[in-house]
This record gives C-alpha cells, sequence and structure tokens, in this order.
C-alpha cells in the first residue's frame, strides 16, 4: 500500500511540469519571474519557446528574456530573440530572479525589478486594450497585441518571412552579433568598427529570407542567394551574424534537431576582420576552423593574445619572406583605403621597396604583389595578418639578424615530396631442385611461341600493307603529310564554287574562282594547269606553303589532288590586288603584257579602276612595309627559302582595311636554304625582272625579288608604271625608270615630280617629306644593277621603317627589257 502515494506522486510531476508551458501570457495570468524555469511560453507547433534564460555563467543571478528554437535536449537552444536596450541591439536587458513579467489591467506589458522599476519595454509597447496577450507564432516572431513584434527589433538572427531591414539604435544597422563586434550595415555589408569587409553579392542588400532556403536581394545578378538544401522539405531555416563575423544560413534536421550550415557568406574565415589579435596571422584549419600563430621573430607567453617581436631592432636586421601573407593595415582591407598602419607607394621594384622599408624605423614589414603593377606596400603595425593564396602577393617582415626561427610561409618554394618511402624485403630464394629443368622447358616454349605469333602477324601485317598501299597510290593517299592542310574533294570545291562559275582572276599558273565553304568562309580556289613536277613534289609544296603563316601572306587553307584535278584553296582577300589603286586607266597600261595577271580576287574590268578609293601617303607606306616583311619572311624565316620570282602589284591584294597580302609565292620556285640557284627558265614580269635574269644568265639569288620590290616600291610612290610610260621631254627610247627617278631626286632635286599628282597636295608637312624620302631612297638601293649591292630584304624592311640609318644611293644603271 506505501507505493500507491509514490506513484500517483509521480505521475503528478509530469502533468506539474507540462502545466508550465503556456501558449499566451495576458493580465490574467500571474507575474512570470526568472525564478520559474519550468515556465515557458510555447508556439502551437512547439518549435519555438520563450521565457528566462540565465544571462551568462560568469555573472550569477542575472536572466534575460529571450526566444529559441527548441533543440534536441533542453540545453540546446538556438536563441533568436532576446530583450535589448533600444540604443544598442547587442545589449542584452538583464535582471535578477526577483523581477517580474507582467501585464496589468490596463493591458500595459512590463518588465520590472524588485523595486518596481521597468526595465522593459519601451512605451511603443503599450497596449490599447486590456485584452492583450503575449504569443509566439509558428514562425518564431512573439507578438504582442497587434502594437508590437519581436520581428521588428531583429538582434543577430532572422527567421524566414521575417524582413530584412534596418531596426534598432542605428538606422543603418540590419544585424548585430551577440558580442557586440560586428554588424550587418544596410542589409548589404558586414563592418567591423566601421570598416567593410566583405559585400553580400556586388552591393546588393538582402530583403528577406524565403521558408525555402532562398535570400531574396534588392537588385544586381544574381537576384537571390540558393541554400545548400534548397528544394528539400520544409524545414526551420535562420540567418545569424555569429560572434566570428561571419553571416550563415542555418538549416534544422528534423530528425536529430540539429543545425546544419546550408550558407555562408564568408567563405574564407581569416579573410574577417578582428579573427586574431595584433601581431598574429590567422591560418586556416579546415574547412570551419582556423589557427593565430606569430609570424617568424615574434612571441606571445600565451596561446591568445597580441604578438610582439623578440628582439629589437637596431639596425642590424634582416627580412623573412613569407608567402601568401598580408596584413590590412587597419584601413577597409583595400587599395584605395589602406588605413592607418599600412603606405601604399608608387609602383617600385622589390629592391627598392625593401631599401624604402629600412631606411624607415617606423617600418615593420612590406608587401610586394609579384606583378606587372609592381605594389609596394609598408606596414607601420601588423593588424589583421591571414594567410590565403588569394593574396597574390609576399609579406617581407622585418627582424634581427639574429632570429632563427622557422618560417611556415614559405608557398611553394620547396619540392614536395611525393614518394613514401617503403621498407622492401626480399624472400630468400629456394633451394634448387628437380623443377629447374622443367621450369626452362616452359619458358623456352613459351618464347618460341611468342616469336612466332610475331612472325605471323608481321606476315599478315605486309599483305594488308601491300593491298592498302596500291589503294593509297590511286587515291593519290601517301603522300598526303600528318597534320597538313585540309583535303578538299573535287565535288566539294565544286559546289563551293558553284560550279566554278565565278572567275576572279586567270594566270600562268591557272584560273581564280571565288566561293563559299559550308561555314560561311569565302574563299579563292585556284585551279592549277600544267603542274611540273611529280606527285611527291607536289604534296611538298602544298605541305611548305601551308605551313607559312603571316600578316601579310595570302593564306592557304587546303587543296584538292583527285585524279588530274590540281587545286588550291586560299582566303579570299576583298579588295582585289594593289594595281586597281596605283595606275588610272590609260596611265601606262593596267596590266603586264608577259607577267601572270593577279590570282586571287583581282577584278581587271577596267570600267571599275576609276571607282576606287585613292591611297593616301599614309597608307601607301603602310602597304609598301608590309609587302617588304612578307618578303623579307619568305627569303629569311622559313624553314625552307622561298623565291617569289613575281613580285609585282597584281601579286598584292588588299583587305578591307588595306592591309597588304603577298599572293602567289612557293609556286615560283621551292628549295632548301643554299646560296644559289640556277632556274631551268626566266621567270617573272617585264618591267619587274631584276638584270641577272637575262644579262650573262646569272646565278639567281634573293637579291632578285629586292629588286623587284624596288621597282614596285617606285611605283607606289609615283602611281606610274615602270614600263611603257615616256616622259615627253625625254624623247629617247633608252628611257629607263629608276634612272628618271634618281635624277628627278638627287640632280634636279624636284621630289615633288615623282609623287603620285593626286596627292601630291596632300604631303607637305615634314614627316610626309621624310617618308617619301625614305621610301625612294630605299628604292634606288633595291634598283642597283649589281645583286651584291643591294640590301637584304631584312634590312630593306628596316630601312622602310626608319630603324636604320640609308646612306645616298649610287644611280641606278639604265637596264631595260625589250619586247620580243
Amino acid at each position: 500500500m506505501a507505493s500507491l502515494p509514490l506513484l500517483c506522486l509521480a505521475l503528478l510531476v509530469p502533468s506539474l511540469a507540462a502545466a508550465q508551458q503556456m501558449r499566451s501570457f495576458s493580465a490574467n495570468d500571474t507575474a512570470w519571474r526568472p525564478s520559474d524555469s519550468n515556465r515557458t511560453l510555447v508556439s502551437p507547433g512547439g518549435d519555438f519557446a520563450a521565457g528566462f534564460l540565465p544571462a551568462s555563467a560568469s555573472v550569477p543571478a542575472t536572466y534575460r528574456f529571450a526566444v529559441w528554437v527548441v533543440g534536441a535536449n533542453s540545453t540546446d537552444r538556438a536563441v533568436i530573440w532576446y530583450a535589448h536596450s533600444l540604443t544598442n541591439s547587442s545589449s542584452a536587458v538583464e535582471a535578477g530572479a526577483t523581477s517580474a513579467l507582467a501585464v496589468d489591467a490596463a493591458g500595459r506589458l512590463a518588465w520590472t525589478d524588485a523595486g518596481n522599476t521597468t526595465i522593459w519595454p519601451t512605451p511603443a509597447l503599450n497596449s490599447s486594450t486590456s485584452t492583450a496577450a503575449l504569443l509566439l507564432n509558428n514562425s518564431g516572431s512573439l507578438v504582442y497585441g497587434a502594437a508590437w513584434s519581436s520581428f521588428t527589433e531583429p538582434i543577430n538572427t532572422v527567421m524566414a518571412g521575417q524582413a530584412i531591414t534596418p531596426g534598432g539604435g542605428n538606422k543603418n544597422t540590419t544585424l548585430q552579433s551577440a558580442n557586440g563586434r560586428y554588424a550587418l550595415v544596410s542589409s548589404a555589408s558586414l563592418q567591423l568598427g566601421g570598416q567593410i569587409y566583405a559585400n553580400v553579392s556586388g552591393g546588393s542588400a538582402l530583403l528577406s529570407l524565403t521558408a525555402d532556403g532562398i535570400l531574396q536581394l534588392s537588385g544586381g545578378t544574381p537576384p537571390q542567394l540558393i541554400a545548400s538544401d534548397q528544394g528539400t522539405s520544409r524545414r526551420i531555416r535562420r540567418l545569424t551574424l555569429d560572434d566570428d563575423g561571419n553571416l550563415r544560413l542555418y538549416s534544422l534536421i528534423p530528425k536529430t534537431r540539429r543545425w546544419d550550415v546550408v550558407w555562408q557568406l564568408v567563405q574564407e574565415l581569416c579573410t574577417i576582420r578582428g579573427t586574431c589579435d595584433s601581431g598574429r596571422i590567422c591560418v586556416p584549419v579546415g574547412a570551419d576552423s582556423v589557427s593565430c600563430v606569430c609570424p617568424p621573430g615574434y612571441r606571445n607567453a600565451t596561446l591568445l593574445g597580441p604578438c610582439s617581436p623578440k628582439k629589437n631592432i637596431t639596425g642590424d636586421d634582416k627580412f623573412v619572406r613569407m608567402d601568401f601573407v598580408s596584413f590590412s593595415g587597419g584601413g577597409a582591407n583595400t587599395l584605395s583605403d589602406p588605413g592607418q598602419f599600412m603606405t601604399k607607394l608608387p609602383p617600385k621594384n622589390l629592391d627598392e621597396c625593401e631599401r624604402l622599408c629600412r631606411a624607415d624605423a617606423k617600418c615593420v614589414a612590406f608587401g610586394y604583389k609579384f606583378g606587372g603593377d609592381r605594389t609596394c606596400l609598408q606596414y607601420t603595425s601588423l593588424v589583421d595578418g591571414y594567410w590565403s593564396p588569394a593574396t597574390e602577393a609576399s609579406t617581407y617582415l622585418r627582424v634581427a639578424s639574429s632570429d632563427k626561427d622557422t618560417n611556415p610561409f614559405t608557398g611553394m618554394t620547396d619540392m614536395i615530396q611525393t614518394v613514401c618511402p617503403v621498407r622492401l624485403a626480399l624472400p630468400v630464394p629456394p633451394k634448387q631442385g628437380k623443377t629447374t629443368i622443367r621450369n626452362v622447358a616452359i619458358i623456352t616454349a613459351l618464347f618460341a611461341v611468342e616469336l612466332l605469333a610475331g612472325v605471323l602477324s608481321f606476315w599478315a601485317f605486309l599483305r594488308k600493307y601491300s593491298q592498302y598501299r596500291e589503294m593509297a597510290r590511286t587515291l593519290g593517299l601517301e603522300y598526303l603529310p600528318a597534320g597538313g592542310p585540309r583535303r578538299f574533294s573535287h565535288a566539294e570545291l565544286k559546289a563551293a564554287t558553284k560550279d566554278f562559275s565565278d572567275v576572279v582572276g586567270r594566270g600562268a599558273y591557272g584560273t581564280v574562282y571565288r566561293g563559299e565553304l559550308p561555314d560561311r568562309r569565302a574563299v579563292a580556289v585556284k585551279q592549277l594547269h600544267g603542274v611540273g613536277g611529280g606527285e611527291a613534289e607536289f604534296w611538298a609544296e602544298v605541305t611548305i606553303i601551308a605551313r607559312m603563316h603571316h600578316l601579310n601572306l595570302v593564306r592557304m587553307w587546303g587543296f584538292c589532288a583527285d585524279r588530274d584535278q590540281r587545286m588550291l584553296v586560299y582566303e579570299y582577300v576583298p579588295n582585289g590586288s594593289l594595281d586597281k589603286y596605283l595606275f588610272v586607266s590609260g596611265s601606262g597600261g593596267n596590266s603586264a603584257a608577259t607577267g601572270e595577271q593577279e590570282d586571287n580576287n583581282n577584278n581587271n574590268s577596267s570600267s571599275s579602276q576609276n571607282q576606287q578609293p585613292l591611297l593616301d601617303l599614309h597608307t601607301r607606306y603602310r602597304i609598301a612595309l608590309g609587302v617588304a616583311r612578307a618578303i623579307a619572311y619568305l627569303h629569311e624565316e622559313c624553314l625552307e627559302w622561298v623565291l617569289h620570282c613575281d613580285i609585282k602589284p597584281e601579286n598584292i591584294l588588299l583587305e578591307d582595311d588595306f592591309c597588304p597580302k603577298v599572293s602567289d609565292f612557293g609556286l615560283s620556285k621551292l628549295t632548301s636554304k643554299r646560296d644559289k640557284v640556277t632556274m631551268s627558265r626566266i621567270r617573272g614580269t617585264r618591267g619587274y625582272m631584276a638584270p641577272e635574269w637575262v644579262i650573262h644568265r646569272e646565278p639567281i639569288t634573293a637579291k632578285a625579288d629586292v629588286y623587284s620590290f624596288g621597282m614596285v616600291l617606285l611605283e607606289i610612290v609615283s602611281g606610274r608604271r615602270n614600263y611603257g610610260f615616256r616622259q615627253e621631254s625625254v624623247g629617247s627610247e633608252d628611257w629607263y625608270f629608276p634612272k628618271w627617278a634618281y635624277e628627278k631626286v638627287y640632280v634636279e632635286r624636284r621630289i615633288d615630280d615623282i609623287i603620285d599628282p593626286r596627292i601630291a597636295d596632300s604631303y607637305d608637312d615634314a614627316a610626309s617629306v621624310a617618308t617619301v624620302e625614305r621610301m625612294v631612297k630605299t628604292a634606288m638601293w633595291c634598283l642597283q644593277d649589281r645583286a651584291e649591292m643591294r640590301p637584304s630584304m631584312g634590312k630593306v624592311a628596316k630601312m622602310l621603317e626608319g630603324s636604320v640609318e640609308i646612306t645616298e644611293p649610287v644611280k641606278p644603271t639604265i637596264f631595260c627589257v625589250q619586247d620580243d
């Protein structure tokens, strides 16, 4: 019978405890005191609770009124709001155990101390009716009637559905950490002591937190920030500014009632200002922790607190390099606001930056960024130091020369050991027995089988190879080099050129058609006639031409070699050839009598020549310089020495911006790099051939192209053809164009007579006169009758550039090729 009262008492205790959980608190309820530890206000869903909690373990018998999320046990509480001072949201209102929270008969909610003095709330919390009650909603909002809600006075936490707006005593402060150090200002930036160290998203402000884990932004890109568990079942989420200065989004796992971090603003915790004390360097430990260490030459007796130098620096010092280490200098952590302890100097090299720091007694370190900007920073105090590869800089710390501390911040200067030492133990070899003969026999048999299999495989390969070789000879594939230009079929080029209907040029080597590839590229397809040499020579020439890439050379995209068809596919140059822009119809002729006409993009319609734009002196100089560089590339920079043998205005094509491109290179003569070659027949165009082509049949060198270029250069300046033109004042048929130009410039001193009359009025400034003189001098040297007196094309390009001095030229000897 004695156990029955004990059983009734055991059943009564839970009921009494449950009776302390209130759904509301009004004037009908007795005063609520902090000593009533089991008395709490609970939300309808049971996820939130409000009541008195101990203020801190260091200050006993003091309490604060707070709202928290119910955790896995009674001590696991996540406080989301507490009663605080209106002037400072981080200053919690605290009182002793004898204070009381009550609603009087007039409906006024007040928290009073033992002396009946109101300590919370503000007059704004007064209710207009006597029936108002204090309620806790399922969203975590503590409300009193219609006049007040805890959501309008956020502390360090924002719940889903709560507007993220500035509040409290500071109109700009949205959230403030519980320790009062950090603040989220204007819902956009994290600050410590007024200095910004992180922005939410490009300066955008947070507006609200949705129930499914999305942070809405005021604008910009992106328009919202999404939690990592977004899209899962509806959970309780809170956005909290923690005491370490980081803004984190927490999600409550329903089963374990534990919090999980699903988003945080600052990924590198060491970049948060104030993480470590002065003199210390913050080093990340994993993803969620940091360590504050003293740099080399500094020490501290405790694990916390500032670090100070071990030895005083009295002139005998050195600098220790710490890679990826930086200090804020007390400013806004940007070069535009370096702070009171950091100075940004004008761009210096490393030695100069070190010298300036050594000369300043207050300089304790200097930072240097190894980049094109040569950033040099000097520090007078080590504030907010942190290690991060994102700094892209190194800090040189000033310490005593006798200091021998190890430096843990060496970056990647040491070799990484990638192989772990392993102890190897070899077993004792077994004693020889009767199995030796059997093992030798097995090995011999295996070797014989492998040898037989190899012989049979090689024989099968030879049979297949002979079959494929015959097929390759039929299709012309055996000469195609690896990595060469693209091979087009005859059908592809026929479709691209609309059955070879659009003829844009004809020459000695073939006919040129305009076409368009399936990828919309415009091309010029050159159908070759009478290609000399065998198949191997054709493939070699195609490969060599395709490897030549220069700004002023027409580029070859591919070729066709179907049976007896041989075609080359070049890029299409829209403006046609140079002769259409230099020579007026009827003044000296429009085409060469015996030379090849332009092979790429040339429209020979004489009616269109008068419609071409007039080339000014600057454009003509740029064309001449580009052509000189292209020929110098063929002569001096190619793996194979290429003579053009037919340099003339018809073979110089112009882009939309009049950038010159030399065509028809590589088809005249391809040979290895030798000083001289012997041609089987005369190549070139009358008026542009060097004397060695027809006089004494001298060996042909690269100087033949130099002579042709000199003649083209005179034509560019004068706008006249070098042949077929006769000055009326000269009645002799022996008139020679270079001789006439030389006499006008160096004998009569009338340089104006050789300038194209169409541009004679636009070159009167000193720079233009100097350009014309340089072009004429260069042409005179190129047109010397003796090949050894002509400069190389590389030197010709430098002479045109003005990078070498040009001496007075020798008068060219009369040379004329008579008509057959």
